[in-house]
């Protein structure tokens, strides 16, 4: 069964770059690790009209924008190896880990696929 890790999180507009940055390095090892996909998606149309908007969640303060990212995997167990992997690598400790965004506003969840069509 296929495995996602989602993450939603409010970045400084002045801080995409460097986040995009960042997010690239961190894809490219994550992918050469086995995850089988790598997604950094920004806002683009928040103003829905129906359900809750993720802004109600997150409560983005002026000058953010909203990122929405998953990386995929073969399973679970998977997963937790890739990441056993990509933590060891010594390329995350030459990366400049200062994030450019407020980690404890950053939402994050492990979730069981259940339809991929």
């Amino acid at each position: 069964m296929a495995y996602v890790d989602g993450f939603v999180l409010p970045v400084p507009k002045k801080n995409l770059q460097t986040y995009r940055r960042m997010a690239q390095k961190m894809g490219k090892i994550m992918r050469e690790y086995g995850a089988v996909q790598f997604r950094e998606c920004v806002a683009d149309d928040l103003t829905v009209k129906m359900g809750a908007p993720f802004t109600q969640f997150v409560k983005l303060k002026r000058g953010e924008t909203l990122l929405f990212s998953w990386i995929a995997f073969k399973s679970r167990a998977h997963r937790d190896r890739v990441n056993a992997k990509v933590m060891k690598d010594p390329r995350l400790t030459n990366m400049d880990m200062k994030m450019p965004f407020d980690i404890k506003r950053m939402m994050y969840g492990g979730f069981k696929v259940i339809v991929d069509a």
